[in-house]
């Protein structure tokens, strides 16, 4: 096993992110997990603390399945922290017949900062598919909200036929939930909608998260989707109107499996939460893996959780930008950089000093003029995964591609190519920026061994970058992490987290590079880049 720098929740199935919460000093992450092993089933709840966000505590499990409610599962949810009660799992749980119902669980002593016991009353469960809704299709429950007319509210997952659906539920007491009349968005042709997360962002405060009770006039919401189709999440902008209980896409970026992202990689089931401590909203995502059961359990994991990151509106208000929270910046060691390289066509420069396996790299290039811009054509306008595919690192183009080479042999026989590529958009007369991160070329095909490599899930990822270049500037950064390449472009518009197995190009033989394969030269502005440290891994009680 690699020694990651970050979470030590990777072993077995380090499943959906349940209930990320601050409280009495401690950063709580309740994530699904089987401790039997690298496989659906055996779901419980684990719980991991910690005082930084960096170094983790593993404690023992929350809940698991033990109650008539919850006999065959105990699944997603979020917790709440309630005036004068203190925290509350709210948690999808299946009776004996599998039917999928709403449950609580509250902590045995609500003084202990560990929160290590937790109790399932009997008046559970608290909320049950009704004749109209489809009782194998109604999960995981959002952090609750506290609105003016006294009631709490929460959003559930659910579909009918193929349409997505997010109900509401309303409680004064935060045991007897009653659905809103109408859902409070649907969707057709998207099937169910897992892990919804309902949040509002400051339309105004580019710098603070809000809490979800905040009402005020310069906010947005946001309503994210997991897809169980497309196993991506999609997530749109809106205006949430309280009375109604209605919210109302904008209509600018598409409500579907065309629509924005927080990560167009290797992520799923995604959570945030309002951290108090330093008003914030934080964003917990796991890297999800598609390879078979087998496979899974020949490697032992099936998943990680990624760096947390802060989520904000963009200054154009049309998007969400994300960024690694400022802690992991906590972790960073030996230091190298570069300034003012041009690096022309087919040329690339490596990056030594640091440790290439586990860095940390910020880069800013100018590429000045768009002359020898390709031009875009309109039909790949929501399908940046097939440009990608057909335009990959090493097709020559006019601007780009450029960017980083991480995790690569030397003869690049292995390599995990990150990079930009700038085609000119003749009907809108801007720049149309694609950034792929690819993993087809990650890790040899090899046939021996534990693992084939040929049967390996390694796909492209790709996004469209929102940058109207008119500095002639566009940033990067990585976070390369043995078998993690989580990057960001344009400081958190576009992020793509790729999942990767290299076979060479491992701990002390991997390299990295900066290269360019388009016509036109690019300049390296700038280049900063760390080798990261690993966090304190510790046992039950250490903190």
């Amino acid at each position: 096993m690699h020694h990651y720098w970050f979470y030590t929740i990777k072993s077995n199935l380090g499943y959906s992110n349940t209930g990320p919460v601050y409280y009495k000093g401690f950063y709580h992450l309740f994530y699904q997990y089987n401790p039997k092993g690298a496989v659906w089933g055996n779901i419980v709840w684990a719980h991991s603390v910690s005082k930084d966000l960096v170094n983790w505590e593993a404690l023992e499990p929350a809940i698991y399945p033990s109650k008539w409610f919850d006999i065959k599962g105990t699944w997603s949810g979020s917790i709440t922290i309630v005036p004068g009660k203190g925290p509350i799992i709210l948690y999808t749980s299946l009776n004996q017949n599998e039917t999928q119902m709403q449950s609580y669980a509250i902590p045995q002593d609500p003084s202990d900062p560990y929160l290590r016991k937790w109790i399932k009353p009997d008046d559970n469960p608290i909320a049950m598919p009704d004749y109209t809704m489809n009782g194998s299709a109604f999960r995981d429950p959002t952090t609750a909200w506290f609105s003016k007319d006294g009631h709490w509210r929460t959003v559930v997952g659910s579909k009918r036929k193929h349409r997505g659906i997010a109900y509401i539920y309303r409680s004064r007491d935060f045991k007897h939930w009653v659905k809103a009349k109408h859902p409070v968005h649907s969707k057709e042709s998207t099937g169910m909608w897992e892990c919804p997360d309902f949040f509002p962002v400051s339309s105004t405060d580019f710098n603070n998260g809000l809490d979800l009770d905040y009402v005020g006039p310069n906010t947005k919401h946001v309503l994210k989707v997991s897809l169980d189709i497309t196993r991506y999440e999609y997530y749109t902008l809106g205006k949430y109107d309280p009375k109604k209980d209605r919210y109302v896409p904008d209509g600018d970026s598409p409500d579907g499996w065309d629509g924005l992202r927080f990560d167009y990689g290797n992520f799923y089931a995604s959570k945030t939460f309002f951290d108090y401590k330093k008003n914030r909203r934080i964003l917990w995502g796991w890297a999800n893996e598609s390879d078979t059961v087998e496979d899974d359990m020949l490697k032992g994991w099936a998943g990680l959780q990624v760096i947390p990151r802060t989520v904000l509106l963009d200054s154009t208000k049309k998007q969400l930008v994300f960024w690694p929270i400022e802690e992991i910046e906590s972790l960073r060691g030996n230091y190298v950089r570069m300034n003012n390289e041009d690096i022309k066509m087919g040329q690339s420069l490596e990056v030594k000093g640091i440790t290439p396996a586990q860095a940390d790299v910020e880069l800013t290039f100018y590429i000045g003029s768009l002359e020898k811009a390709e031009t875009f054509d309109a039909s790949f306008t929501f399908k940046p995964l097939e440009l990608c595919n057909i335009k990959g690192s090493h097709v020559t183009g006019g601007v780009g591609p450029f960017g980083l080479i991480t995790l690569a042999t030397p003869d690049l026989e292995e390599y995990t190519p990150v990079f930009f590529r700038v085609f000119k958009d003749t009907s809108t007369h801007k720049p149309k920026v694609l950034m792929c991160s690819d993993a087809r070329p990650s890790s040899l095909k090899q046939d021996k061994g534990p693992l084939p490599k040929d049967r390996m899930y390694k796909p492209s990822f790709a996004g469209f970058v929102d940058v109207d270049l008119s500095d002639g500037r566009i940033s990067m950064r990585s976070l390369i992490d043995h078998s993690v390449v989580e990057s960001f472009g344009a400081l958190g518009k576009t992020v793509i987290t790729s999942r990767v197995y290299p076979v060479k190009a491992v701990k002390e033989n991997a390299h990295l590079y900066v290269f360019n394969n388009g016509t036109q030269t690019v300049n390296v502005e700038s280049l900063n880049a760390w080798s990261m440290e690993s966090p304190l891994q510790m046992n039950d009680g250490a903190l």
